[in-house]
């Protein structure tokens, strides 16, 4: 599948395809999205079978603006509508109640369902087009890398969507953060580019961290976002070490280094991202994907800092190492 060039025209078939319940792949500022009309269960199984997803991992629900909130949610808190106000359009992702007419598929049987409206502007004119809620998880087949472009997705996922819309690359480039505003206790199921901290002012209240949560979100799993290279996550010391032991073996290794010091290591095989966590962000999966095509034995990651700003990186990262 060759992706298509956005024009107002490619927007207005990709929601017709939409509306006959094909799937079409699309740009948000944190990953592409695989999209399929979130009413139409037909469709929803199809982003399912694409994907290899299993049934009961549920699937967020794009929509163009908080007044369409009322039609996927109920008994929405005055804690979605703060967030919404100051996040939205943005990587905020919120669980909430689910109506009781919003398929199950969508929501992997369970009585909450995950909302956002996303701040890329080729996604919102698609939502704005379409005129009703995309669900969209990330383009790309179950566990693997999440596609930042749009030739990613044409390497993932070929004919199994109708169309691909290039947006180009994708801003944060990692996936959105989870809320979960279900039952009162506001909880990071999964970190992103809003950090607890924002939430927690946004809200004036405490943001716990509960990624055991009893409710099954998005990104959840010990493994996910993987490359199909082995790939080991290690501190700067252990990184030096390990590259001279494997390259002694004879083995092919990459390396991902954000520090000077680790970044003049000589690899042919080494790509530096920035040491600034929003930039590494955005630049990660690119990255992690073209070392996990050039046949390697392993990848070596250099271990990031332990801190808020680098909250998202640590749990992609976490699971997508050994």
């Amino acid at each position: 599948m060759t992706p298509t060039p956005v024009t107002e025209q490619s927007i207005n078939q990709a929601a017709d395809l939409l509306r006959r319940g094909e799937l079409v792949a699309f740009p948000t500022e944190t990953v592409y999205g695989l999209g399929g009309d979130a009413a139409n269960p037909a469709a929803v199984a199809k982003i399912f079978a694409a994907k290899g997803r299993p049934a009961d991992h549920p699937l967020i629900v794009h929509i163009a603006s908080a007044e369409q909130l009322t039609d996927w949610a109920v008994e929405i808190p005055d804690a979605a509508l703060k967030l919404a106000a100051q996040f939205w359009p943005g990587p905020l992702t919120m669980i909430l109640n689910k109506r009781p007419d919003v398929p199950d598929a969508v929501t992997g049987g369970q009585t909450t369902i995950a909302v956002r409206v996303p701040s890329n502007p080729v996604a919102l004119q698609l939502l704005q087009a379409f005129g009703g809620g995309i669900a969209a998880p990330s383009a790309n087949r179950f566990g693997r890398i999440s596609p930042t472009q749009a030739g990613h997705v044409a390497e993932e996922l070929g004919d199994r969507v109708a169309c691909i819309l290039d947006g180009g690359a994708c801003s944060v480039g990692v996936e959105s953060t989870i809320i979960d505003l279900s039952d009162g206790q506001p909880a990071i199921l999964r970190p992103g580019r809003i950090t607890r901290s924002q939430l927690k002012a946004a809200l004036g209240t405490e943001v716990r961290l509960s990624p055991q949560s009893k409710i099954r979100a998005p990104g959840m799993l010990a493994v996910h976002y993987a490359p199909n290279t082995m790939a080991l996550l290690c501190p700067a010391d252990t990184l030096i070490a390990m590259t001279d032991e494997l390259c002694g073996q004879g083995k092919r290794i990459g390396i991902l280094a954000f520090s000077p010091a680790i970044a003049e290591i000589p690899c042919p095989n080494l790509i530096k991202l920035p040491e600034q966590a929003e930039h590494y962000e955005s630049a990660l999966y690119s990255a992690l994907r073209e070392l996990d095509s050039r046949q390697l034995d392993t990848i070596l990651i250099e271990q990031p800092p332990d801190s808020e700003a680098w909250a998202a990186v640590n749990d992609r990262l976490s699971k997508a190492t050994v």
